[in-house]
């Protein structure tokens, strides 16, 4: 809806231009955003601390982001990382070294277009994005990452306070304002060790930036949240969502019609505390061969149950995550499968302490694992803790460790040589920055 608009017209200008001086990976603090709105970090982010939203964050985002005065529409991201894996495998080549690299960066178009009209557009460039497996080289490529435009408008008046609007986004919960979705959190510095990097349902992983959904939401009263949400193919007029992300990783992800997406949730604020209780779910047919989207599909179905808990009162602030998602596969056009039906499930979370909005520390937890066909390599598990230290306000740097109970569905001979699960155990070092 905003691509007819003049002044998004322009923004696509901009979005040309500075797309050739790309200077991290997931969408979350944007200082333009707080250019336009005039507050500090910690007014939209918990603790100051991106990507966790505030109260006053997510009334921003459900309204378009539209608060404010329209500004320079223009924000810069970077990261440099380290990582040191406990027992080195060359396998996995840069991620093992210990060196302080260049990760990644993005360039954001982002803010208000009219009164109804605003969103964010995301190019990213990830300096390690593909492997030469003849000289063991990486090389760099930018392409398109998460964006979300959206209509928005609120009605208030003594008894009622309803917003409600469109969102015209690539990656699904990118829209939404809990960081306890999937696209969101339980969260990790871009470049992390995450999960593991093993298999995730279709719902937390697989789609993202290869989609282009169009949806309506509501939020009543500040308690109430309904949204639904269609997802096809994103190609043709919305390819610029998806926009070089297959040239080294495939052909595009094909899915045939239109895939629904929906979301309830139920929130309580009492005194600096605040609350949710979520559900969501969302249906998937993908054609298993990208080459020829025809014939039968392989279907997958997510169900999620998800929460979020935080106390706000300066100098301290506490988030609590958590996500669970159950997912169904019905793989009836792959049939080299074992077995046609299939379940994945994956159970995130993450409590977090900020102090003065400088100091903080984080611990996570993961649990991914599947049935017969997921091959071992879905089953995940382990623990995450962290520190990090704001010394500016748009810079962050931190330490993690991530400590691994389960790899390749084993704790001990996870390669079948000896290895253990132990042995991935990764120190990450990151400086992530912002502008």
């Amino acid at each position: 809806m905003s691509r007819y608009s003049t002044y998004w017209t322009g923004w696509a200008c901009t979005l040309v231009i500075a797309s050739a001086s790309l200077l991290p990976g997931t969408a979350s603090a944007v200082p333009a955003f707080a250019r336009q709105t005039g507050q500090n970090c910690v007014a939209c982010h918990a603790g100051g601390q991106f990507p966790d939203l505030t109260p006053y964050g997510r009334i921003f985002k459900l309204t378009g982001y539209t608060i404010g005065e329209r500004t320079l529409p223009l924000s810069m991201m970077g990261v440099l990382t380290a990582n040191k894996v406990k027992v080195n495998d060359s396998t996995q080549g840069h991620t093992q070294d210990g060196n302080l690299t260049f990760n990644t960066a993005s360039v954001f178009i982002a803010g208000k277009v009219t009164d109804n009209i605003g969103g964010f557009a995301q190019i990213t460039y990830n300096n390690y994005d593909t492997l030469n497996p003849a000289t063991s080289r990486w090389t760099g490529h930018s392409g398109a990452d998460n964006m979300d435009f959206r209509y928005a408008d609120r009605y208030i008046d003594d008894k009622q306070d309803m917003i409600f609007g469109l969102s015209l986004n690539n990656n699904p919960t990118v829209q939404d304002v809990w960081m306890s979705a999937p696209a969101w959190g339980p969260a990790t510095a871009p470049g992390s060790t995450g999960a593991g990097g093993g298999a995730l349902p279709k719902l937390a992983d697989g789609l993202g930036q290869q989609v282009a959904g169009l949806g309506a939401y509501v939020y009543w009263n500040q308690t109430v949240y309904a949204e639904l949400t269609g997802y096809k193919t994103g190609d043709g007029i919305f390819s610029f969502m998806t926009q070089g992300v297959n040239r080294d990783h495939g052909p595009q992800t094909y899915l045939k019609g239109t895939n629904p997406y929906w979301r309830l949730a139920l929130t309580h604020a009492w005194g600096p505390h605040n609350g949710m209780l979520g559900v969501s779910g969302m249906n998937v047919k993908i054609y298993p061969d990208s080459t020829d989207p025809t014939g039968p599909t392989d279907r997958y179905r997510d169900l999620s149950f998800d929460a979020q808990y935080q106390y706000l009162l300066d100098p301290h602030t506490v988030t609590a995550q958590a996500s669970y998602i159950h997912e169904k596969q019905n793989l009836v056009a792959n049939f080299a499968a074992v077995n046609p039906s299939d379940t994945m499930d994956a159970l995130r979370a993450k409590m977090s302490y900020v102090y003065q909005a400088k100091y903080g520390a984080t611990l996570s937890y993961f649990d991914v694992h599947g049935s017969t066909n997921n091959n071992p390599n879905t089953d995940t598990r382990g623990w995450t803790p962290e520190i990090f230290w704001m010394p500016l306000q748009y810079v962050r740097v931190g330490l993690q460790y991530t400590l691994f109970d389960k790899v390749n569905g084993l704790s001990s001979n996870t390669d079948g040589a000896g290895r253990s699960a132990k042995d991935d155990n990764t120190l990450f070092f990151y400086v992530w920055g912002a502008y």
